[in-house]
């Protein structure tokens, strides 16, 4: 069954593509303008399209915006190979859905390995990106962050209400949102879980995606630096959580040196990631879109 999702107005569309591996994977596609350049966005590890609801809803109708579900998440298919849980293979999918709706130039929102994949497209094709934001994610995460994910990524859980799972993130994500009231809590809850057949809820993602994620490399697999570089002639902006463990000061800092295009905003109060719904966030990511053209 899908997640928790069921009060949302039907403001997007539903889309699928085939990855090469012959995976059946999910987007949402929300209308707006045709004469700009879309908007591409990419979730993070353990997250699917609804992470993405209430910025899309905010900006789509001035731009089209295209929310993508890597394999083994939401209503995206799963994958035999666990293998194949990787952002190289992820980069391919989402090379193939931009090729299914004939898109060549967007801007693309990644957040965390969201952003690595973003990255992955940069270094192949940079004339491709009208812009680009990076979401509380660089070229180096933080061993600290990186093994906190490591920690919990692949773990089952299953609560009886939204209300226990909500508690449950609370508990485990209090440093990460230390200003969350039980109404944060319960939305976060229904955007990374799901309701079963069974009347259970349990994270809406595939657990064998941890397999390659926890082998050394797994994150990325590759120098993401030159990617940063490739992206230097577009407009963009770097979120990060001020409470951040995966994006560090010193990497921040360089890649405001490479990329002289970048702004660069601190999210208050938030660690990884911010959910861009924050007023510095909201406000960021429209003075990067009207400098895109």
């Amino acid at each position: 069954m899908a997640g928790g999702d069921a009060s949302e107005q039907p403001d997007f569309r539903d889309g699928h593509w085939l990855s090469a591996d012959g995976v059946k994977l999910h987007y949402r596609d929300y209308p707006g303008r045709w004469d700009r350049p879309p908007v591409l966005c990419l979730p993070g590890l353990t997250r699917n399209a609804r992470d993405f609801a209430g910025v899309a809803r905010r900006i789509s109708g001035d731009r089209r915006i295209i929310v993508a579900e890597f394999r083994g998440r939401g209503e995206s298919g799963y994958a035999k190979d666990a293998m194949s849980y990787s952002p190289i293979v992820y980069a391919d999918d989402v090379t193939r859905l931009l090729g299914e709706l004939a898109i060549d130039r967007f801007v693309a929102i990644g957040t965390s390995l969201g952003g690595i994949v973003m990255m992955i497209l940069a270094l192949v094709e940079p004339k491709r990106f009208a812009g680009a934001l990076l979401n509380d994610v660089g070229p180096v995460v933080e061993p600290a962050g990186l093994e906190r994910i490591r920690g919990y990524v692949g773990k089952t859980g299953s609560w009886p209400t939204w209300l226990h799972a909500a508690r449950a993130l609370a508990e485990s994500n209090a440093d990460v949102y230390p200003r969350y009231r039980l109404d944060d809590w319960l939305a976060m809850a229904k955007r990374l879980n799901r309701l079963t057949s069974g009347g259970r809820i349990v994270p809406d993602y595939d657990k064998a995606i941890a397999e390659p994620f926890r082998k050394p490399g797994g994150e990325a697999g590759v120098d993401m630096w030159p990617a940063i570089d490739a992206l230097a002639a577009a407009p963009a902006l770097i979120l990060r959580g001020a409470l951040s463990d995966v994006l560090g000061e010193a990497t921040l800092a360089e890649m405001r040196r490479r990329l002289p295009l970048a702004e660069a905003v601190s999210v208050p109060h938030v660690g990884h990631a911010p959910t861009l719904d924050e007023p510095e966030a909201a406000a960021a990511i429209d003075r990067l879109l009207a400098r895109v053209a």
